[in-house]
């Protein structure tokens, strides 16, 4: 069997030794393995992050594959964690994954323990459900790097990390920004964002099938290319963090 030292030999080489092991002790969990956060999960393992806890609720559908790492002809009607943990053991036997299919909501937030960890990533689509996520974990130690809106974006060069109130020309950031200020309860402190300010229409119509399985005021356009790289950009702005430290 294969062990973490030739695994991550390539790793080791650029980071050292004493950096493979602060990434091995972080504790890390990501709110959502969708198109943003499933990247982020995947590259967080391979970069050497060995305690990793996954949550979503949904299942696998045929929308997913066109952006989603986990999302297969093969994998449609799964569980997402779960697919997604079988994937990241495949990639590291040794690594600790946590799979849980459950929603972060007010009614289930104290159950995660958000405490517990050393970093906490937001790839939560629900505005209500994420600002609540934003809102709890700036009250914990942990440091926390949040995805903005990936839909309707083509241009890869567009993409920036900035602090949350820094963030210009994103819709989801905007709406975030009016939540805090309508209920008078604001992030305890600052944190990271991964956002693009470019804003394009959609161009096509939702499939009857789209319209079936979700139910939205509007389903937007995205691509694999943009959410692989606001979840790989996340996964690097942890991994950098933890070796700084």
């Amino acid at each position: 069997m294969l062990n973490e030292q030739t695994i991550f030999s390539r790793t080791a080489l650029l980071i050292g030794s004493e950096a493979m092991e602060q990434l091995a002790s972080r504790r890390v969990i990501v709110f959502g393995v969708g198109g943003v956060g499933s990247w982020c999960a995947e590259c967080l393992v391979r970069s050497g992050i060995r305690r990793l806890t996954i949550v979503d609720s949904d299942s696998v559908s045929p929308t997913n594959i066109n952006r989603q790492l986990m999302a297969t002809t093969l994998t449609v009607g799964l569980p997402k964690v779960e697919v997604m943990k079988a994937r990241l053991l495949a990639i590291n036997p040794q690594a600790e994954i946590t799979a849980l299919q459950q929603v972060f909501e007010q009614e289930t937030a104290d159950s995660f323990l958000l405490d517990s960890y050393d970093y906490i990533v937001d790839a939560i689509d629900s505005l209500k459900d994420k600002a609540l996520l934003i809102i709890r974990a700036t009250q914990t130690k942990a440091r926390l790097f949040s995805s903005m809106g990936a839909a309707l974006k083509m241009d890869p060069t567009r993409i920036r990390v900035a602090e949350f109130w820094r963030v210009t020309g994103d819709p989801l950031a905007r709406a975030l920004r009016k939540r805090f200020k309508r209920d008078a309860l604001y992030p305890a402190r600052k944190f990271q964002c991964v956002y693009s300010d470019e804003l394009l229409p959609n161009r096509g119509t939702p499939g009857e099938e789209e319209q079936t399985m979700f139910h939205k005021a509007q389903t937007n356009g995205t691509v694999a290319h943009i959410t692989a790289i606001f979840g790989l950009t996340l996964a690097g702005l942890i991994v950098q963090d933890a070796i700084d430290k």
